[in-house]
């Protein structure tokens, strides 16, 4: 291969694969190579439209941008193969500039962009709501204080059943501040102090400080991948996202039950900025519990403030979760059925030359 370096080839980070003039695999990525759950090896050499099976033929699509010595973009286009179940994608057909007669064809999942695309958005309208509650928090806080004091001066005089009404207002008041101050703290969140982190080192820290906790009902069940390399993250603020999931999945769970911590790599995956540019990343974090899952009315917006399944719930716990992962470079989402809750978050490598 001459017209990809062997290191851009290896490093891409979405399937791709390189066809000859008779549309056999001359060429597949790593990527292509996970997406398919194919090898390298049992490719090479085959007829693309033996091993990948296509939602929409592609046959003519390739003939033509061989014809007109161009490229081809195809969108929403299911791609599978014998052991992979087909996934919608967007397919981009182009020639090699030294051999005319050989085709790249690269595929994105569509699922995983707009998943990504939807927590830009989310980021985006998170950062107006809570800058509007902050606003009405500040606001609200001075006039919330008077009323608090005039109610305990009041009681000083009252009888024992105005007294208890008194004592409600001061009792309900001071929720409500408590409340207002959480937003407040949400909004003052520091930027990410980065720099290389073990992930396993914060997921043990954390194991450790739930199981003897808040979890200490619960079974912690590690699932490690222990070649993962760094990432590149605050590891306090990154302490703070695993704890606060762990403890949403003890709060889930019944005495007995099960959370997985579970790491892996998935090079294929990438976040799409608003401006249009796309990051790598690879390194996954999932929390796994067992327990009755999230209602589906909430499940689409779970990451959004003040959004709550619990009774006296704030909401704001999965959306700071969401904005320190997102200040990350990173990306979260969540599957949930009864049963099996999966929160998981992907994150970028470290720099090679700071985690070395």
């Amino acid at each position: 291969m001459t017209a990809i370096t062997d290191a851009l080839w290896a490093s891409l980070p979405i399937p791709a694969l390189i066809l000859d003039a008779d549309d056999c695999i001359r060429d597949v990525n790593p990527t292509a190579e996970l997406f398919l759950n194919a090898s390298r090896k049992s490719l090479e050499g085959a007829v693309m439209w033996d091993k990948i099976q296509l939602g929409t033929p592609l046959q003519d699509a390739v003939a033509r941008v061989r014809t007109a010595r161009s490229s081809l973009y195809v969108n929403a286009v299911d791609v599978g193969a014998e052991t992979r179940k087909p996934v919608s994608c967007d397919v981009q057909i182009a020639v090699l500039a030294d051999k005319p007669d050989h085709v790249l064809v690269l595929w994105e999942n569509r699922e995983l962009v707009g998943r990504m695309d939807r927590a830009m958005s989310s980021k985006t309208a998170a950062k107006s709501a809570i800058g509007m509650a902050e606003m009405l928090a500040h606001e609200i806080k001075n006039p919330l204080a008077g009323i608090t004091g005039a109610a305990q001066l009041i009681s000083m005089n009252a009888n024992a059943e105005d007294r208890e009404l008194t004592d409600l207002i001061v009792a309900e008041t001071r929720r409500v501040l408590k409340l207002l101050e959480q937003v407040e703290d949400f909004g003052n969140v520091r930027p990410p102090e980065r720099r290389a982190v073990n992930i396993h080192d914060v997921l043990d820290h954390a194991r450790k400080s739930a199981s003897v906790g808040f979890a200490a009902h619960m079974n912690i069940i590690e699932d490690y991948d222990p070649s993962l390399p760094h990432t590149w993250a605050d590891p306090d603020q990154l302490q703070q996202v695993i704890v606060n999931l762990l403890k949403n999945a003890a709060e889930a769970g019944q005495s007995g039950g099960t959370i997985r911590l579970r790491t892996f790599y998935e090079m294929s995956l990438k976040v799409r900025h608003p401006d249009g540019s796309g990051s790598a990343v690879p390194l996954q974090i999932e929390v796994i519990d067992d327990g009755p899952g999230i209602p589906p009315e909430l499940a689409k917006d779970v990451f959004e403030p003040f959004v709550s399944g619990r009774e006296n719930g704030t909401g704001l716990g999965l959306a700071l979760i969401s904005k320190i992962v997102s200040d990350h470079d990173g990306w979260i989402a969540v599957e949930s059925a009864p049963g099996h809750t999966a929160f998981r978050i992907s994150l970028p490598v470290a720099p090679k030359e700071v985690s070395e």
